[in-house]
């Protein structure tokens, strides 16, 4: 198939990204009924792809999904579909996966729309620079991490290790925490107990005399990011690492602190509800961590970002996964 934009992979052949829709009457749109994982890529390469592949399938089980491909063939549906869309993408693009597994029509439309019943398997392919080029000026000034009021869910009452698409408390929190004065606030969410949970779409971090601490993966999204930076990153720099309950008093107390996720790797959190944490700037710790996964990586994630946001269009008022633009409202 020869087609002049970008395709999207759909329950084994490519569709325009155009003509990618999902009916009215799944259960993706009738409860959020879908599980989901977005990748990266360095240099062109996928990082961690099958990681994020196994946790999908995780999700799938757990959820009680119907049976779809193995890991393998989904995987190299991936590859695929990067392959399909190579042609789109400028020499210093980073290829951003977004694969989607609905669960499917509801069982009152089955048969009584002209739709295949089952699970849809939906991978899209797109410019990292997309979910990343306005966050430039986050490595040099850092975030400041606002608690909202909404907390994350528990557990027990919906596995937020499940990277699943019922999502609301984390625009929730967005959407308050864009109300808050001041510039470059990302929403940080407690658990119901009031220790430090996650962000809305990323996992948190500081560091105290050297150690860096994280929050229990109980309650939280168990990043592939914070994966690394726990297994990989700070054995290898001789940093110890701990995983106990955070509460927003060490967060004050700490000397630095960051967030992890895919599609940025880091960022330095220098304020927590406007008061600063350690000197109010990027860390030591936090530098060298960013600057080893950069080697083996082999480019500077920082300056990829930096050079993307010098390019980048203006910002529009729609939110984004990480922030919520608040709008004025007039009579």
């Amino acid at each position: 198939m020869t087609v002049e934009g970008r395709v999207v992979y759909w329950n084994g052949r490519f569709v325009p990204e155009t003509e990618a829709r999902v009916s009215i009457y799944d259960s993706a749109l009738m409860f959020g009924d879908t599980v989901f994982e977005m990748t990266r890529s360095f240099n062109g390469v996928q990082f961690k792809l099958r990681a994020h592949l196994e946790r999908l399938y995780a999700g799938l089980k757990i959820l009680e999904f119907p049976p779809v491909m193995s890991i393998q063939k989904l995987e190299q549906a991936c590859l695929d579909t990067i392959d399909a869309n190579r042609h789109c993408f400028q020499p210093d693009d980073e290829h951003r996966l977004m694969i989607n597994i609905t669960r499917g029509l509801l069982g009152i439309y089955q048969d009584e729309v002209a739709i295949p019943n089952g699970p849809n398997v939906i991978i899209a392919d797109f410019p990292l620079r997309w979910t990343v080029a306005s966050m430039g000026e986050l490595f040099e000034h850092g975030i400041n991490a606002a608690i909202p009021a909404q907390r994350v869910i528990p557990a027990r009452y919906l596995d937020p290790k499940i990277k699943n698409r019922s999502r609301l408390h984390y625009m929730m929190a967005n959407i308050q925490v864009s109300r808050f004065a001041g510039e470059r606030n990302w929403a940080l969410l407690l658990d119901d107990s009031g220790f430090i949970a996650e962000g809305t779409g990323d996992n948190f971090f500081i560091v105290k005399n050297e150690k860096v601490i994280t929050p229990r993966g109980h309650n939280i999204l168990r990043g592939i990011s914070r994966d690394y930076i726990i297994e990989s990153l700070c054995p290898a720099l001789g940093l110890d690492v701990e995983e106990r309950d955070i509460e927003p008093y060490d967060v004050h107390g700490a000397d630095e602190a960051f967030m992890t996720g895919t599609p940025f790797c880091m960022l330095p959190v220098t304020s927590l509800d406007g008061l600063a944490i350690g000197g109010g700037r990027p860390g030591p710790v936090y530098r060298r961590l960013l600057e080893a996964w950069g080697e083996r990586v082999g480019l500077d994630i920082a300056q990829q970002i930096k050079r993307w946001a010098r390019d980048a269009k203006p910002a529009g008022d729609a939110p984004t996964p990480y922030r919520f633009k608040a709008t004025t409202e007039t009579n």
